[in-house]
């Protein structure tokens, strides 16, 4: 790893106090975990970024880990304003902002609401438009009080885990007493306020087993947004794609980071 790892908060208004991952030296880049989970079980995946080039921030979502904010009344909005605190904060931006599954839909809030914050924008793992209902019902286990371990890890196996991959990493770490307020936070904000990420530079990348992505709408993306959409499907990979396998995505990342500047 490239620069030891460190903790520290993030400040801001009087009463947002964002707990934060760091490591590395290089460009910066921010990592957004999925929804209803802390960044914590990304370690790998960041310190493999990190051996890449990159100044890894992990900012921990509202409610989880250390972070303290208020969790009544947020939306997208207010999610993006703590990612540009932390930006901010380092002093060394603008930042790639990388989002998986439901992070990325706060990352592309970031780019339209602080666009000079955001050199680019990942898109780790978005769904298409409609996904199937019974990944969306996979996930409704996956946040359910009531779900036991073996109810969730056969919910990831299906819907999050490409075969050979054991989906044991994500079995714990949900918070379903969360999900009403990510669910309400981004319904406060208008889709197409947020969803084309403002102007910035994207990277759509998809696991290529992902079923929340199917084969018929891997160009979804970049067919409404035009030529700044650079598509990269990473074979053998599901929707937990950096969890999977996290070396070719690191790898995907920083080439695509490198020919952003050619």
């Amino acid at each position: 790893m490239s620069g030891s790892r460190t903790r520290y908060f993030v400040e801001y208004r009087d009463d947002v106090r964002i707990d934060t991952v760091a490591e590395g030296q290089g460009d910066l880049i921010v990592v957004l975990p999925s929804a209803n989970r802390a960044s914590t079980d990304m370690d790998d995946f960041a310190t493999l970024l990190a051996g890449q080039g990159f100044r890894v921030l992990r900012p921990q979502p509202r409610g989880m880990e250390r972070t303290s904010a208020p969790l009544e009344g947020m939306t997208l909005r207010d999610l993006a304003d703590d990612v540009a605190a932390v930006i901010e904060h380092e002093g060394a931006g603008p930042a790639i902002v990388l989002g998986h599954a439901y992070g990325n839909w706060i990352a592309r809030m970031v780019a339209a609401a602080h666009p000079g914050a955001v050199r680019g924008v990942v898109l780790a793992a978005a769904s298409c438009l409609a996904p199937p209902n019974w990944v969306v019902d996979c996930f409704r286990i996956l946040v359910s009080p009531q779900a036991t371990h073996d109810d969730r890890r056969d919910a990831l196996r299906r819907a999050f885990f490409a075969p050979g991959h054991d989906p044991e990493i994500m079995v714990e770490g949900f918070h379903p007493a969360l999900i009403g307020f990510y669910d309400a936070a981004n319904r406060a904000i208008p889709k197409q306020v947020w969803w084309p990420a403002g102007s910035a530079p994207i990277l759509d990348l998809q696991g290529a087993l992902d079923p929340w992505r199917p084969a018929d709408t891997r160009n979804e993306i970049r067919d409404a947004l035009g030529d700044r959409v650079t598509i990269e499907v990473i074979a053998g990979l599901s929707h937990a794609l950096m969890l999977e396998e996290p070396e070719p995505v690191a790898q995907a990342i920083r080439q695509w980071a490198d020919d952003l500047d050619a």
